[in-house]
């Protein structure tokens, strides 16, 4: 094997070595600077005592409807999406192969 290829292939074996490493020392760092945001909450505080005896009366619950979008919106807008979506690939591909030159047989 040439000497230079040789060099080569151990410079790209040791380049993707590095990547890796530098990937982990980075999920190693996202990890250690999450973890005093994780242990930082304290344990809730305890009942009263006598808390289940007499619970308090029911509270009636009104659902109040600020805003968001309806079911029926969101599934429109992913159905055409997905077909805006598929029309684009159908059109990107007989672009494509009008473009390829026909395959010329040997003879």
């Amino acid at each position: 094997m040439n000497p230079i290829r040789l060099i080569h292939r151990v410079a790209g074996v040791l380049a993707a070595l590095a990547g890796v490493l530098a990937a982990l020392a980075g999920a190693l760092l996202a990890l250690a600077a999450a973890a005093p945001a994780a242990f930082a909450s304290s344990r809730p505080p305890l009942p009263p005592p006598g808390w289940d005896k007499h619970p308090p009366p029911p509270v009636q619950v009104h659902t109040v409807v600020v805003g968001g979008m309806p079911g029926w919106q969101i599934t429109l807008i992913a159905v055409v999406a997905a077909l805006l979506a598929a029309t684009a690939a159908v059109l990107l591909e007989r672009a494509r192969t009008a473009r390829r030159k026909p395959a010329t047989s040997a003879a």
